[in-house]
C-alpha cells in the first residue's frame, strides 16, 4: 500500500460515520508519525518497545529483531546503503529507560488486515492485541 493510501483504509466494519472518523484519525497518524518515526500503518503500533524505530521499514518487515544477514558494517544485506532498522532500534531502546527492556519482547506477526489503520484505535478497541489462532495463548505478548 502505498504511503499516500495507507491511512485511507477504515478501521473495522463500523458504521459509515465512524469509518469516515476512522479515516480521518489514521489519517492524522500517519501525518504525525510518518515524518517522525517513518511509521508504515502496519495498525499494530510497537514504537516504543523498538526505541521509536518503525520495524516495519525493515526492508524484510521484522518485528522481532534483525534476520542475521546484518553486514559488518551494521547495514542491511537487502539495502546496503540503509542502516540495519534492528540495530537502530536497540541503540535507541537504551536511551528510553520507562521503555528499554521492551526491545526483547516478543512480538506476534503482523496482522494485515490492519495495515493503513489506526493503531490508536486498534490499541483502544483491543484489535492490535489479537494474534493468529494457534500462535501464543501468552497474554503478555507485546501487539
Amino acid at each position: 500500500m502505498s504511503g499516500a493510501n495507507r491511512g485511507d483504509r477504515a478501521a473495522g466494519s463500523e458504521g459509515a460515520g465512524a469509518s469516515r472518523a476512522a479515516r480521518a484519525v489514521a489519517r492524522v497518524e500517519h501525518l504525525i508519525k510518518g515524518p517522525v518515526w517513518g511509521c508504515q500503518m502496519c495498525g499494530q503500533c510497537v514504537l516504543h518497545s523498538t526505541g521509536l524505530t518503525c520495524p516495519m521499514t525493515c526492508p524484510k518487515t521484522l518485528r522481532n529483531g534483525p534476520c542475521g544477514g546484518v553486514r559488518p558494517n551494521g547495514h542491511c544485506e537487502v539495502k546496503p546503503e540503509m542502516r540495519c532498522v534492528w540495530l537502530k532500534a536497540y541503540e535507541r531502546s537504551e536511551r528510553l529507560p520507562l521503555w528499554r527492556g521492551h526491545i526483547d519482547d516478543l512480538r506476534p506477526p503482523v496482522d494485515n488486515t490492519l495495515e493503513g489503520t489506526s493503531s490508536w484505535i486498534n490499541l483502544i478497541s483491543g484489535r492490535d492485541r489479537q494474534v493468529p489462532a494457534g500462535w501464543m495463548a501468552d497474554a503478555d505478548v507485546e501487539p
